[in-house]
């Protein structure tokens, strides 16, 4: 009477066989790019490809290459997540001078990092 377990055990079996099976070179930038949408970096959706199963060393191509103009800067999108965060403080409350400096200061980290990145400095 235990034939659903059995039932169960195939499936997995299948499920298996379709996760190891080697994705093309076309499927994978694709599964990239899916993963990219949803808000992750490059260093996160390797993390998560592996997790998978899938190792990006066996395909051509860096995931940051792959995003193109999408790519973003892990460090960049730190430092102005942080600066949102402080403009948005700072907006509410004139008075708190260390958030003006602290503006500021990330202000002047985001600037140097562009220029170290090589990206237009606006």
């Amino acid at each position: 009477m235990r034939k659903s377990g059995s039932k169960e055990k195939e499936e997995k079996k299948d499920l298996e066989k379709k996760e190891k099976s080697k994705l093309t070179q076309k499927e994978y930038e694709e599964k990239v790019k899916k993963l990219s949408k949803e808000g992750l970096t490059s260093e996160k959706i390797g993390q998560r490809l592996r997790d998978s199963g899938i190792h990006p060393k066996e395909y051509s191509g860096k995931i940051s290459k792959i995003l193109g103009d999408s790519y973003l800067n892990p460090d960049m999108k730190n430092v102005q997540e942080k600066l949102e965060r402080i403009k948005k403080h700072y907006e509410k409350n004139h008075q708190d001078k260390r958030a003006k400096r602290e503006k500021d200061r990330v202000f002047s980290e985001l600037r140097r990092l562009k220029k170290y990145l090589g990206i237009e400095v606006k």
